[in-house]
């Protein structure tokens, strides 16, 4: 093999960390690999430089000794006489670029269960005040008939005897091995002569679970709760997933909403406004009634802050407010008196002001 400086097979400096000397290692090995170089001697060879220059900068002894002396012999082997060597020495690194990294486990490990999402529509009152819904979700379950094995009771899995347990299969096309899920037993290294007569030798059964769901005040449109463990089952001995339930809130006929601030509408009238008054106005509860005063001269859309009044921030103790948008009605329909009342205090508010100079002028003309 060529005895070429390492860090120059790789393209990389001589203080180069772990990650930099893999990355380039993966980058040569995609770019010489023997299936997009057929029947290329020279593409071969430098993929075979490249491993071997890995082989020794990987391990922090045979570097050091390398660093030190310019030889990676340190007596504990080294070299590579085939392309076929290379993938077996470095499963890891050709299983992620090219899917074939070798069948280094025996049979299936398990798996975490899917996770499940279930929508709820709540009213906005829920919502603000919080409250509890029950739900039934379907899933799948392990079976409690076999445990989850698949096997009839007295019977047990086997050990497929095609893959020898691993769940998958060698093919070889030349010097490489490539490997694939086992058809005898679909990649799970084992076989059931005696299928289960309640799952059918899945494992799992369908179930209906009724669950409890705890909303916290002040949620909002879209906020998701988590039920951790209430997903499907998990297969192979693995945790089952979570359960998602989708919040849709309901608009609310009173108020409007701004995250945690509530917005109410107040309509008073032109002499409400102009003289002050006294209003009510409701809160999130039904029972639960506040008074504002309106000071005089109040204007139309005027806002008035009432603090702490509104929705609370979900897991704390603090709260929005609740703003108060006052509304001046117009009449639409007035009576002759009203009409003849409404144009004399136009009048009045019409008529000008006496001011100084006209008072002088008057005073002059009496004398």
């Amino acid at each position: 093999m060529s005895q070429r400086d390492y860090y120059e097979v790789l393209g990389v400096a001589r203080d180069a960390s772990e990650d930099e000397i893999k990355r380039a290692y993966r980058k040569l090995a995609l770019k010489y690999h023997p299936d997009h170089n057929p029947n290329n001697p020279e593409a071969e060879q430098k993929f075979k430089e490249a491993a071997e220059a890995y082989d020794v900068l990987r391990d922090p002894e045979r570097r050091a000794h390398y660093d030190r002396f310019g030889t990676a012999d340190t007596g504990m082997g080294g070299g590579f006489n085939s392309a076929e060597d290379i993938f077996a020495q470095f499963g890891d690194i050709f299983g992620d670029l090219f899917g074939f990294g070798g069948a280094r486990s025996r049979g299936p490990r398990p798996q975490q269960g899917d996770d499940l999402r279930y929508t709820m529509t709540i009213s906005f009152r829920e919502a603000a005040l919080g409250t509890e819904k029950h739900i039934k979700i379907p899933r799948h379950a392990t079976c409690t008939e076999c445990g989850g094995s698949g096997a009839a009771k007295g019977s047990s899995r086997e050990t497929c005897k095609k893959c020898g347990g691993s769940g998958q299969i060698g093919i070889r096309q030349g010097f490489m091995q490539f490997f694939q899920p086992c058809p005898a037993c679909r990649g799970q290294g084992f076989t059931i002569p005696k299928p289960c007569p309640k799952c059918r030798g899945t494992g799992m059964v369908e179930v209906t679970r009724e669950l409890t769901v705890h909303i916290p005040a002040g949620v909002y449109d879209g906020a998701r709760l988590r039920l951790r463990g209430e997903g499907e089952a998990g297969v192979h001995g693995g945790p089952p997933g979570d359960l998602y339930v989708v919040l849709r809130v309901e608009d609310d006929k009173v108020f409007e909403r701004d995250e945690q601030n509530l917005i109410y509408t107040a309509a008073i009238s032109f002499p409400q406004a102009a003289l002050g008054t006294r209003i009510q106005v409701p809160g999130i509860k039904e029972d639960d009634a506040l008074e504002l005063d309106i000071p005089k001269g109040t204007q139309s859309g005027k806002i008035f802050q009432l603090r702490g009044k509104g929705l609370p921030y979900p897991g704390e103790k603090r709260m929005g407010d609740l703003l108060v948008r006052i509304v001046v009605k117009t009449p639409t329909h007035l009576t002759a008196e009203q009409e003849k009342l409404l144009q004399e205090f136009e009048k009045l508010t019409e008529q000008p002001k006496e001011g100084l100079f006209d008072k002088l002028k008057k005073a002059m003309k009496s004398d």
